[in-house]
Parts: structure tokens; C-alpha cells; sequence
């Protein structure tokens, strides 16, 4: 809202500059953008209004608060000729002009209407500069005059073409199935039933509260005007406004709620604006017609609460001062203030709300610094705060970096990363991969999204975790480590994820040579996780259609109550979709993400007892086997430690260490050199120990994976 310093002063007398206007408002809650002074010695104050103050997008509105914030009178718009801002003492009646008809009450509760004999032409120079001032283009004498009041008081004001409407009548109804209009913008819009219309006897003439139609616009050969000034509902508006894409000044005051009591004053003022620049006359009276009249709201201010709010006490008489000042009624009561609302007031709704506006004046800088009384003993703190906390120190200290995304996503991000939620696992002990086909897979949509970027909540963290990395890529960053832990949204409610994508290399070191990331940095970090977390977790093939074939991991619990239960994925970004993101070529991006909640519900309580160190010497055999080149590492190493339990030489550990497909390894197959460790804990092992137990693993994997020994 641009307030024109000369035009406030028409209200209140107020000799501060408009720095300290500015100043004096901006401590009582007003942001201000800018103050701009202009050629003529005058000022503008360009103020950012919050939703919940619709009337201080006016002048009127804006000179009340500075009234009261000066202590100083304010002067009513009247027709008594002791205002500066005269309104015509013109009657509601009827009219033998134009008939007005409320079709639909419900989203229009008042309409009021004038018509005028007028003579169209330019408007004065002191109104066209103001109009100018506050940011309004100027047209017509009659265009320019509705727009004034609007700034003024306002309320928003049309003006039709009298001689345009057909049947000299308006009906104030729903559009019908398949009704167009063409708006004053030149554009033909596509009505909706439920779009509220100001119509004619054949079409409507305007969208409700949002733009007048083309077909009945003022131009320089009207000679009869109807003039509406009428209050819509503010839902119907702005459903109105964001479904035909229009903003527009009356739709920003409608959308939020317009004052129900100030349709008639409007029209007096734009008559006696009317007949001050010689635009024309008013003919008739003003038409009223109101099947629901607003009642202003009554509400009860305790002195008691007022100061357990505030903290401090406050004079009765500055109490009173304050609110009489913004234009309540006041009168005093056995505990405090018995208090009446007007209709412009829309955002004073209960007690809380009068301690707000007497603390704002009151000076928020007066008020002590104390602490809250507490009734109760706070709540344990959410169990999930620590454990976010604790993942988030792991992932730092493993060299990635925080990342916060939106939880809005395009839907077709949502529709590529969907599947990642997945909840349950394929048990498998052979070479079938895990897909991750779930219930999650039903992403949401928002109904009313603020871009097409950002229309579905993301069922996935790995979308924004992803545009992140490519954002820092495009900056020149060519390793990036990023991770988040948020939440995840599906029909079935929300759940809590942490996340990781990474790119680049592994950084230079005298110990090895750099490398790329790859799958194994992947699986490592999600492995490192849950082993912080007590959740003992194996791998698996997985299916997920983001990932590259081959190099995709699903995450499954190997223990406990929700052994089998899959909790993440792991693996690296297929080409097509890092180029779909921004991610420059030939970028190789590796990612994981895990269900924290289903990692808390798993953890396996870990024994705190501690071991000795051996005092016998283990004994090391490598064992080289061909195998099936798609059968997994892990269903390997899960036969070997099943087949050497209870052998006479115990078997230490299992690794693996070389793998070879070539010459010398037919088609289909791979050669897999494994490491077996034998210890014992009260004796040193024999060699014939030893070698039974390296037969009776080769055994069991030959008879369970028709292994061939190299």
C-alpha cells in the first residue's frame, strides 16, 4: 500500500515527515518498504500490509493507526461539510434506472448501486498526480474515480456502461455451464459454475470481485453509468482470482475481506468526487440491497488478561485511548472493557486479538522482560530428536555436508523417485533382485500448488537432495556431499528419511591414487548408519527404475523383529535422470536413502561385554570358485558362514578379495577369490582341522551354487 502523505493529512493533522511516520508505524507492527519523496514536496510510504489487515489498505485505514499512534483526531469522511473528505448526502432508495437482483446471497450479502449522468473526459491534475503517486494508472474521469475511492476508503467500485446492459437491470448470480466473458484485459476467460458473476439479462458483465467485463466499459460516449460498490465473500474470490490467473487491486482487498459495512459510504464519495471535478450528477438514489446486514462483532477485554498477556499493566486510560483510537467502541466494565468491533476491523475476532492492538500502541519496547508462568512440567523431549541429532553428526564427520529441500517437488521428480519408500523386502536366498513396488508409490498431489515446480509433496528425499547437487555442480563445486534428514509424504501418512547423494571424487591422498565415487561410497555410508543405529542390515539386488542395473542396492534388516523388512536403497544415478536434473556429463552421482523411523523400530540391543584378545594364531586359506556372474557377493558369503559353523576349526572371518571374468571363465560366469579365516580361542589349529573345514565350505558351495573350484 503507497500512502501519499498530502492525502493522509486529510484525515488526521500529523506534522511528522514521513521518515517519521514511517518510523512511528514500523514499531507498531507495519513493514515498511521504501520512502520516496516527490518533486512537489509531497511523500509516498510504501507499506507491506500482512493478509490479516485488509483495512489498512486504504488511506482511511492507515490514518487511523497514525491517529492513534500520535494521539491525535481523526476526521471522518461526512456530507455535514465539516470534513475534508466530503460524501454526498444522497438517500438509499429505488430506482426507475436499474433494477439490482441478488441471485446468491450466500456470496454476495450486499450490493449497492448508483446511477449518474456523466460526461467522460480527463481527470484533474491533483487527482491524477495522487493516483500516480500510489501506483494507479490513470484513464477516465469515471474509472479514475473509482479507483480513488477504492485507495481512499477501500472499497473496490465498478463503473458499466448503463446504455450496455441489456434490460437496464443487474443480476448478481453463478456463471452458467460454459459461460465466457472477455475481461477488461482483452482476454476471453472460460467461466466455472461455482465463479460468482455481476450479470445482465443475457451475459455477465463482470467476474465478481475481480475484473469488469469488455462488453460494458466506460468509454469516452458513455453518457449513463451504473456504479457498484458490493461486498463478495472472500473465498469466492480468491478461488475466482488463482483459477483465472487474475490479480488485481479489488481482488486483493476482496480475497482477504473488504469492509460489509461500507458499500454506501463508497457511493456517496464517488458521487461527491463526481460532482467536484464536473464529471456529472448522481440521478436517483442509491440503490441498496442487502439480505444480510453485518453485524459488528462484540467482544469482552479483561484487565486481568490483558496484563498476564502483555506482562506489564496498562493505565485503564491508555486502554481506552488506544482502542477508541482505532475506531472501537469502548465502555468499562466490572473486569475490564466491554468492546465493539466495526465491520472493517475483520481480523478482531476474539479477547487475544484486543491485547495485540492495546500492546502494539502501547509500545512493545515498554514492555519488561519476564519469564513465562509455568503450569506444568514440560514434556519429555521427542525420542526422535536425539536420534536425528546423532545421524546428522555421523554423516558430518563422514564428510558430507547438510542440505534442506523443499517439500514440494514437480510431479514428474515424484513419479522417477516414487518407488524408495518401499516396505517390504523379497526374501531370497538366490539371485532375484528386490523391487520396490509399495503402497508408497501413490504420490500426492497439491490441490492448490504455487507452481507447476511444486505441485506433489515428495515421497522421497532424493529429488531435492539431487537438484541440490546439480545446483552446486553448475556453481563450479566438483565434489559434492550432500545429505538430509526430513519428511516423506505418502496416502499413508508421513514418515521420517535421511537421505545422501554424492558426486565427484574421493580427493587426492599420498596412500592412493583418486578415484571416482561409485556404489560401494554409497553402500558404505547407508551401512555406516545403521550400524550407528544398532540395526544390523544385509544387501540385495534391487530392481528400483532410478538406479543403474547392477549397481543398486536394496537395504534390508538381517535381525530382530523386522528381519527382512527393506528400510532403504543404495546405488548409483542412472545417466538419463542426472541429465534430467541439470547434472552436467559425464557425472557419475551415487545415492542412498533410509526410513529413520523403520531404522528406530529395528535396532537390535548391542552387548556391552568385551572379548580378549586370542592367544592362539588363526590360520588364512584362499579359496578361488567359479560361480554365476549374477549370483550376489552376500548370498556367498551367507552359505560359507552357514557351512562353517560347528566345524572342528572355527571359522574368524570371511572376505572377499579378487574377481576376475576372462580368459579362462566361460560364458556367464565369474571367478571369486575368497578369503577364509580360521581361529580358535584354546588351542592352536591343526592343518588336517583346517583343510576340513575349507572342504566342507567348498562342499556346501557346490551343492548349493554348483560352484567350481579354480
Amino acid at each position: 500500500m503507497r500512502l501519499v502523505l498530502s492525502w493522509l493529512r486529510e484525515f488526521v493533522d500529523v506534522g511528522a515527515s514521513a521518515e517519521g511516520i514511517a518510523e512511528t508505524l514500523g514499531l507498531r507492527g507495519f513493514e515498511v518498504a521504501a520512502v520516496e519523496p516527490l518533486d512537489d514536496g509531497d511523500a509516498v510510504i510504501d507499506f507491506e500490509i500482512t493478509a490479516n489487515r485488509p483495512d489498512c489498505l486504504s488511506v482511511l485505514g492507515l490514518a487511523r493507526e497514525v491517529a492513534t499512534a500520535y494521539d491525535l483526531p481523526i476526521t471522518l469522511p461526512s456530507a455535514d461539510g465539516t470534513a475534508r473528505v466530503r460524501l454526498a448526502a444522497i438517500a438509499t432508495g429505488s430506482s426507475d434506472r436499474l433494477g439490482v437482483t441478488i441471485e446468491d446471497e450466500e456470496l454476495c450479502p450486499r450490493y449497492a448501486a448508483a446511477v449518474a449522468e456523466v460526461t467522460v473526459g480527463s481527470s484533474p491534475a491533483w487527482l491524477v498526480s495522487r493516483l500516480q503517486a500510489a501506483g494507479v494508472r490513470p484513464i477516465s474521469s469515471i474509472v479514475d474515480i473509482t479507483n480513488y475511492v477504492n485507495l481512499e476508503i477501500g472499497q473496490p467500485m465498478h463503473a458499466f456502461d448503463l446504455a450496455r446492459l441489456a434490460g437496464a437491470e443487474i443480476r448478481v448470480r453463478r456463471a452458467k455451464p460454459g459461460e465466457t466473458i472477455t475481461t477488461l484485459d482483452g482476454i476471453e476467460r472460460k467461466l466455472e459454475p461455482d465463479m460468482l458473476v455481476i450479470a445482465d439479462r443475457d451475459r455477465a458483465q463482470a467476474v465478481a470481485g475481480v475484473m469488469g467485463g469488455a462488453a460494458s466499459e466506460v468509454s469516452s460516449a458513455t453518457r449513463l453509468v451504473a456504479f457498484e460498490s458490493a461486498y463478495f465473500k472472500p473465498a469466492s474470490v480468491r478461488r475466482t482470482s488463482k483459477r483465472l490467473g487474475l490479480k488485481t487491486e479489488a481482488s486483493s482487498r476482496f480475497e482477504r475481506g473488504a469492509d460489509p459495512g461500507a458499500q454506501v459510504v463508497a457511493l456517496q464519495r464517488a458521487i461527491a468526487l463526481m460532482e467536484q471535478v464536473g464529471a456529472g450528477r448522481v440521478v436517483g438514489a442509491i440503490i441498496d440491497r442487502a439480505p444480510r446486514v453485518a453485524e459488528p462483532k462484540r467482544l469482552h477485554l479483561r484487565r486481568e488478561r490483558l496484563a498476564r498477556l502483555l506482562g506489564a499493566t496498562v493505565p485503564d486510560a491508555q486502554v481506552e485511548r488506544i482502542l477508541r483510537g482505532l475506531g472501537l467502541g469502548v465502555s468499562a466494565s466490572a473486569d475490564g472493557w466491554d468492546v465493539v468491533a466495526p465491520t472493517v476491523r475483520v481480523d478482531l475476532l476474539r479477547e487475544a486479538d484486543l491485547v495485540e492492538e492495546v500492546g502494539r500502541h502501547f509500545g512493545f519496547d515498554k514492555l519488561p522482560a519476564t519469564f513465562p508462568v509455568m503450569t506444568q512440567v514440560a514434556p519429555a523431549p521427542d525420542a526422535r530428536i536425539p536420534r536425528d541429532q546423532l545421524v546428522r553428526r555421523v554423516l558430518t564427520a563422514a564428510g558430507l555436508s547438510e542440505a534442506v529441500t523443499f517439500g514440494f517437488i514437480e510431479a514428474q521428480a515424484a513419479e522417477v523417485f516414487k518407488g524408495t519408500q518401499s516396505s517390504q523386502s523379497t526374501q531370497s536366498n538366490d539371485s532375484s533382485a528386490v523391487s520396490a513396488v509399495s503402497a508408497f508409490d501413490r504420490t500426492i498431489r497439491i490441490a492448490n500448488p504455487l507452481s507447476g515446480k511444486f505441485d506433489t509433496l515428495r515421497p522421497s528425499l532424493l529429488p531435492g537432495l539431487v537438484d541440490a547437487v546439480a545446483h552446486n555442480r553448475r556453481h563450479g563445486r566438483r565434489d559434492v556431499r550432500l545429505f538430509e534428514i526430513g519428511t516423506r509424504f505418502a496416502p499413508e501418512g508421513e514418515t521420517r528419511g535421511v537421505a545422501a547423494a554424492w558426486t565427484g571424487g574421493m580427493g587426492d591422498h599420498w596412500s592412493r591414487a583418486a578415484r571416482e565415487v561409485d556404489f560401494f561410497d554409497a553402500k558404505g555410508i547407508a551401512e555406516h548408519v545403521c550400524d550407528v543405529l544398532g540395526v544390523p542390515v544385509r544387501f540385495e539386488p534391487a530392481l528400483d527404475a532410478f538406479l543403474v542395473a547392477g549397481q543398486a542396492a536394496a537395504i534390508v534388516v538381517a535381525e530382530g523383529p523386522e528381519r527382512g523388512a527393506r528400510i532403504g536403497v543404495a546405488g548409483q544415478l542412472t545417466p538419463a535422470i542426472a541429465d534430467a536434473r541439470g547434472l552436467p556429463r559425464p557425472d557419475r552421482v551415487v545415492v542412498a536413502e533410509l526410513s529413520l523411523d523403520r531404522l528406530w523400530r529395528a535396532r537390535v540391543a548391542k552387548s556391552d561385554a568385551t572379548r580378549p584378545l586370542a592367544r592362539h594364531p588363526f590360520v588364512v586359506r584362499d579359496l578361488s570358485i567359479v560361480v554365476s556372474d549374477v549370483l550376489p557377493a552376500a548370498i556367498i558369503r551367507g552359505t560359507i558362514q552357514a557351512a562353517g559353523r560347528d566345524l572342528p576349526a572355527p571359522l574368524a572371518s570371511v572376505s572377499f578379495f579378487d574377481r576376475y571374468q576372462g580368459k579362462g571363465v566361460p560364458d556367464g560366469a565369474v571367478s571369486v577369490s575368497v578369503r577364509l579365516t580360521f581361529q580358535a580361542e584354546d588351542r592352536t589349529l591343526t592343518d588336517a582341522e583346517v583343510q576340513h573345514g575349507v572342504d566342507a565350505i567348498l562342499a556346501a558351495l557346490v551343492r548349493e551354487h554348483r560352484a567350481v573350484q579354480r
